[in-house]
């Protein structure tokens, strides 16, 4: 007959495997958490759609809908995450560089899905030229940036105008000139037509509000009041019904 010692060791033995487990479980559902680790995920998975280094595919219109659906079993991988993972692949300056005239979107098996047309490319290539410049400048400034010095102040009799001076005449011409772009941008948005909230379909063709200007999209997915569109250059946004609109 066991003795009360000997049962108590092996209660606490099959205690201890058993969180040893439930701890390998939570281990595996953190490591997809991450931006980069799910998109590493998805290139494992998928493999003839994403790629991590290397030559990038553009994604076919939509494709959030087909992972959604392959992915439901998938406890480590939500939906949040996934969109937000898609957001970061199809954002990145190595895609941006693969949305060109006459390429081709691919499906999750690699398969061709569309061609893309001048304006997507158009729109990728003026995408990547602001992030560059973006990046580009922030890293300028950090670089030149310098403590000042205090020293003897110059003397600046007869010097030309100070770059504050000359910075505020450029302000007031760059303030005009935006302020003239902004009319011009309002009397476009003017001339589209919000949309309705039984209107709102995954599938439907829209205009979705970004910044200043209306930009061509397709609804990808609808909660309540949020609503994910994919922009023609691949990128899923979340929005909301009242940034939609139809011409």
């Amino acid at each position: 007959m066991e003795s009360k010692t000997e049962n108590e060791v092996k209660a606490v033995t099959v205690e201890t495997e058993v969180n040893v487990e439930a701890k390998v479980i939570v281990e595996t559902e953190v490591k997809r958490t991450s931006t980069k680790e799910i998109i590493a995920y998805l290139a494992e998975k998928f493999p003839a759609c994403f790629s991590i280094e290397g030559a990038v595919k553009p994604l076919k219109v939509g494709i959030f809908q087909e992972l959604a659906e392959k992915l439901t079993d998938d406890a480590t991988v939500s939906k949040t995450r996934l969109r937000q993972a898609l957001r970061h692949y199809t954002s990145s300056w190595r895609y941006l560089k693969a949305v060109k005239l006459g390429a081709f979107r691919v499906d999750i098996d690699g398969e061709q899905a569309a061609e893309i047309d001048q304006e997507q490319a158009d729109y990728a290539e003026k995408t990547l030229k602001e992030s560059q410049e973006k990046f580009g400048n922030k890293n300028s400034k950090d670089k030149n940036f310098k403590k000042p010095y205090k020293g003897n102040k110059p003397d600046t009799k007869g010097a030309k105008p100070s770059n504050a001076v000359q910075d505020k005449t450029k302000y007031k011409a760059v303030k005009s000139n935006t302020k003239s772009k902004s009319n011009a941008q309002s009397k476009v948005i003017a001339k589209l037509k919000p949309v309705t909230s039984d209107a709102v379909i995954v599938g439907k063709t829209v205009k979705v509000q970004l910044g200043n200007s209306p930009i061509d999209a397709v609804i990808t997915e609808v909660s309540g009041k949020d609503v994910s569109v994919q922009l023609n250059s691949g990128m899923v946004v979340k929005t909301q019904v009242k940034n939609i609109f139809t011409e």
